[in-house]
C-alpha cells in the first residue's frame, strides 16, 4: 500500500480516529496517520469519563434535557437525541474491547461500574477509569489497532492539506515526511479526526493541543465551518506557571469539591443554585470574575473535606500529579485557573460525519455535529467521539468506491526561521487569550481583528515563497482559523453560552441559529 491508492484515509489518532479505524477496517483497508504528538493531545488527557445512560435509575430524556440546557438554546435536538440514544451501545462496545472501567464495589449499586456526576448532569451517568479515562481508552484502542491486519499506521508523515479533483471532491491528503519532502496519499474517502482549536490560546488543558489545522484543511476545500465562536474554557486547570498544563477533572467537583477564592471563601452558591455543578461556561466566568475582583492569579479547588481515603480512591492520578508539583491535595487546596479546553464549533457534518465536500468526513472535536450548541456539557465529548465515529464507519463500510489516479508529488518546501515561527504563534495566542477568551467585549474583538490581520500579512509573505513546511503550514492554518473565529464572534450580536460579550444582551436572538462561515470570509 505505500505507493498505491488508499481506500479510507484517517488523519488523526485520538479516540475518534482509532474507533473509526477499528469499526471500518473489517470491510475496507484503512490508512491511519497518527503522529507521535497524538499521545499528547486531548484524548489521552481526558480524565472525567464518558456520559451515557447506564443506570436503571437514569433515562434517555433526562440526559437529552440536561444537554439541551447546557447548550443554551443552540443544540440540534435531533443530533442530541441520536447521540444520547446510541450512548449505551457505544459503552458496551468499549467494555467488549476490554477498557478497564472502574467497578462499583457497593453491593447495593444498580450498575456494575462506578458512575460519577459532573457539571450540568442531573444524575450520576459518567462511567470512568478512575481519573484517567482517556488514557485507559486510548491504550486499549491503540493495542487493538496495532494488531489489526488491515489498518496501516503511518507515524512518519504530517498532513498539511487535502487533495481535491476538478469536480471539487476530496481525493486524499498531501503530507510531509521528516525531511520535509512532500508525499501525496490519494484516497477514496478521507476522514479528519484532527482535534479542536484550543491551541489558538496561550493556556490550555493539554500539553500539545491542536490549533484547528484540520478545520482549515476542510475549509480550503470549501467545507462549511460552524459555531467557531464557542470555545470552551475548562474552569479548573492546575495553576503552575513553571509546569506543563494539567487538567483537574470536573469529577472532582462532581464528588463534592468546593471552589474558594484566595481568601478561602466559597463563591459559586451566590452565583448559581447549582453551585460548583453549574455548566462550565457559568463556572469559568465566575472564576474569571472572582480572580479580577480579588486581583488574584487563581482560585482554589478544595477537596480536603472528602478525606484522604476517598481522594486516593477517586482521584489517584490527580493526587500523584499534584504531589509531584509539591501539593498534597488531602492537606491543601489546589490552585486552579480556567484554560482553553474544547472547541464546540468546527467542520459542519451530518450524523454520519459527512461534510459538504464529497468524500470528506470529520469526526471528534474537529467536527460540529450540533450536539454541544453554545456550550459542551461535561463528558459528552468522548461520547460524541464514540457515537459519530461508529456512525461514520457504518456509512463508509457500505460506500461504493473506485480506484483513484495517483497525484504528482511536489517537494518545494519553504520554512521561516524557528524563532520567527515561535514569535508569530505567541503573538496569535496572546491576542486570542487577551481579546477572544472568556469575556470578549466589542472593543477587544475589534482590536483582535485588526492585529490578527496585520500578523496575517507578515506570515503570508513567508508562505508565498513556496510550499510551507510543517511548522509554517500549521501556523498558517491556525492564524486563518483565529481570524475566522473572531469574525464569527463579531457577527454574533448577543451573549450566549461560551460567547460572553458584556456589550451585547444575553439571548438577544430569541430564535438563534448556528453561525456558518467559509474561508472566503477572509477575502
Amino acid at each position: 500500500m505505500p505507493h498505491g491508492n488508499h481506500d479510507v484515509l484517517i488523519i488523526g489518532g485520538g479516540v475518534a480516529g482509532l474507533v473509526l479505524a477499528l469499526e471500518v477496517a473489517d470491510r475496507r483497508p484503512v490508512t491511519l496517520l497518527r503522529p507521535a504528538s497524538d499521545d499528547l493531545g486531548a484524548s489521552r488527557w481526558a480524565q472525567g469519563g464518558i456520559a451515557a445512560v447506564l443506570s436503571p435509575s437514569d433515562d434517555i430524556d433526562a440526559h437529552i434535557q440536561d444537554t439541551l440546557v447546557a447548550g443554551d438554546g443552540l443544540c440540534d435536538e435531533a443530533a442530541v437525541r441520536f447521540t444520547v440514544e446510541q450512548g449505551p451501545a457505544a459503552i458496551e462496545w468499549l467494555l467488549d474491547l476490554g477498557v478497564p472501567f472502574t467497578r462499583d464495589t457497593n453491593p447495593a449499586a444498580d450498575y456494575p461500574y462506578h458512575l460519577t456526576r459532573e457539571g450540568g448532569h442531573g444524575a450520576r451517568r459518567i462511567i470512568h477509569a478512575a481519573d484517567a479515562t482517556g488514557r485507559a481508552v486510548m491504550d486499549t484502542l491503540k493495542a487493538r489497532v496495532a494488531a489489526h491486519p488491515t489498518i496501516w499506521v503511518r507515524d512518519d508523515l504530517t498532513a498539511i492539506g487535502l487533495l481535491q479533483d476538478d469536480a471539487g471532491r476530496c481525493r486524499g491528503a498531501r503530507c510531509l515526511d521528516g525531511k520535509g519532502t512532500r508525499v501525496d496519499l490519494p484516497a477514496h474517502d478521507t476522514v479528519l479526526a484532527t482535534g479542536g482549536a484550543s491551541g489558538l490560546y496561550r493556556h490550555t488543558t493539554s500539553p500539545q493541543p491542536a490549533s484547528g489545522e484540520g478545520m482549515l484543511m476542510a475549509a480550503e476545500l470549501g467545507a462549511t465551518l460552524m459555531n467557531l465562536e464557542f470555545q470552551q474554557f475548562h474552569p479548573t486547570c492546575l495553576h503552575d506557571p513553571e509546569g506543563a498544563p494539567f487538567l483537574i477533572s470536573e469529577a472532582v467537583r462532581g464528588e463534592g469539591g468546593h471552589l474558594l477564592n484566595v481568601h478561602g471563601e466559597r463563591f459559586m452558591p451566590a452565583i448559581d443554585a447549582r453551585a460548583e455543578l453549574a455548566p462550565r461556561d457559568v463556572v469559568a466566568r465566575a472564576i474569571d470574575a472572582e480572580m479580577q475582583r480579588t486581583a488574584s492569579e487563581h482560585v482554589f479547588l478544595d477537596v480536603r473535606h472528602l478525606g484522604e481515603a476517598a481522594i486516593r480512591e477517586h482521584f489517584p492520578t490527580i493526587h500523584r500529579h499534584c504531589a509531584r508539583r509539591g501539593i498534597d491535595i488531602a492537606e491543601a487546596p489546589i490552585p486552579v485557573v480556567p484554560a482553553a479546553h474544547y472547541s464546540c464549533g468546527g467542520v459542519a457534518t451530518d450524523r454520519h460525519g459527512a461534510t459538504d465536500v464529497d468524500h470528506l468526513y470529520a469526526v471528534g472535536e474537529v467536527a460540529c455535529t450540533g450536539l454541544h450548541g453554545a456550550n459542551r456539557m461535561a463528558s459528552n465529548s468522548l461520547l460524541e467521539c464514540l457515537v459519530f465515529a461508529r456512525s461514520c464507519a457504518a456509512a463508509l463500510r457500505d460506500a461504493t468506491r473506485a480506484p483513484l489516479p495517483p497525484r504528482p508529488t511536489i517537494s518545494v518546501v519553504a520554512e521561516a526561521p524557528p524563532a520567527a515561527l515561535e514569535a508569530w504563534r505567541e503573538r496569535m495566542r496572546a491576542l486570542m487569550s487577551a481579546r477572544v477568551a472568556i469575556v470578549r467585549p466589542d472593543s477587544g474583538l475589534d482590536q483582535a481583528a485588526d492585529e490578527l490581520a496585520e500578523l496575517y500579512q507578515e506570515v503570508r509573505e513567508a508562505v508565498e515563497h513556496g510550499q510551507p513546511g510543517a511548522r509554517l503550514s500549521s501556523l498558517w492554518q491556525a492564524l486563518r482559523l483565529a481570524r475566522l473565529t473572531v469574525a464569527s464572534a463579531r457577527a454574533r450580536r448577543e451573549s450566549r453560552g461560551l460567547h460572553y460579550n458584556p456589550d451585547r444582551q444575553h439571548h438577544a436572538d430569541r430564535h438563534p441559529g448556528p453561525s456558518r462561515i467559509h474561508l472566503g470570509a477572509l477575502d
